[in-house]
């Protein structure tokens, strides 16, 4: 699955896998109830491939952060985005020790560690060597 292939969508939570394109717009489904519904060209959608989060010497890839994780966690889930602030602190300074603690709210670690979780309940973060410049993480079915 390629990373510009999963969505977020502005006013709602969780994330998307993109199922085809429509005329007036795309046709979405949810990874975590898998129900389909159609996002038009007024709502505010991004790709998990075009975010990054600051740091103070260079900004990183969410797929970077992503691969920082679940080699911290040995393939496993992330911490609880649900944690108290300063667990979610801890945890982003473990994962990505170069963050702006100016800039990156705990806001924007809890969307990170409940995608990164989300990702991995679907099967989705299998890191390959081979596919560091792709955008492509590659899922177990490939």
């Amino acid at each position: 699955m390629k990373l510009n292939e999963i969505l977020t969508i502005v006013g709602k939570s969780g994330l998307y896998s993109l199922v085809s394109r429509s005329k007036s717009g795309i046709i979405v489904q949810s990874l975590t109830d898998n129900k389909r519904f159609p996002v038009f060209g007024n709502d505010r959608v991004s790709s998990l491939e075009e975010i990054t989060m600051f740091g103070n010497s260079e900004d990183l890839t969410l797929k970077a952060i992503f691969k920082n994780i679940f080699e911290a966690e040995n393939g496993g889930k992330a911490i609880n985005p649900k944690s108290s602030n300063e667990e979610l602190k801890s945890y982003m300074e473990k994962v990505f020790p170069d963050y702006d603690k100016d800039r990156v709210y705990v806001s924007d670690m809890k969307k990170l560690f409940m995608w990164y979780n989300q990702m991995h309940d679907n099967n989705l973060l299998v890191f390959d060597e081979n596919e560091e410049d792709s955008g492509e993480v590659k899922t177990e079915n490939e």
